[in-house]
């Protein structure tokens, strides 16, 4: 009897374990889901004397998404954002964290650049204030300036078209 208090919680955390490693760990609730989008004024990639603020996009839905040149899952989802931006069904935002200038501007000219414009998140205060956990993150913020929904990984085909666009959708682009 002495030992079955110890082996009661024993099997209650191998339990909550064996739980926690079944999730998908893309699918961490966000705080900020159904939330005002935090704002920022952020330098422009493109043009570092200009800046970029979300609040200039209310009344339009849109997606912002972290990225960076060393980031290997952001290529494995470039090809996806490109086709999108192509697609003109929501326009899509970069947010470039953790990166060098150079670096991200020489990334998008050879691979394509997806985005209607870029800024830079030197300081990583705006990739705090989002919750970013790593590179890439994709937000959904309404027209209203909402986060609808938080992509953490690289979006894929069935994440983009069984959620997000179907929110955008809903949301009226």
């Amino acid at each position: 009897m002495k030992y079955a208090v110890p082996v009661i919680i024993f099997c209650a955390l191998v339990a909550f374990l064996a739980a926690g490693l079944h999730r998908d760990p893309r699918l961490l609730p966000s705080p900020l889901i159904d939330s005002i989008a935090p704002e920022f004024q952020l330098p422009r990639l493109d043009e570092p004397g200009s800046t970029f603020s979300p609040h200039e996009l209310r009344g339009k839905v849109w997606l912002l998404n972290t990225w960076a040149s060393w980031c290997g899952s952001c290529r494995q989802e470039h090809s996806l954002l490109l086709a999108l931006s192509r697609s003109g069904a929501v326009p899509v935002y970069g947010l470039n964290y953790k990166d060098k200038r150079a670096d991200a501007l020489e990334w998008l000219q050879n691979m394509g650049n997806p985005y209607v414009l870029n800024v830079q998140d030197s300081a990583e205060r705006v990739g705090m204030d989002y919750g970013v956990y790593g590179v890439p993150e994709t937000y959904l913020i309404d027209k209203e300036g909402i986060i609808r929904f938080k992509q953490i990984g690289p979006l894929n085909l069935e994440s983009l078209e069984q959620k997000i666009m179907p929110l955008v959708r809903s949301f009226g682009s």
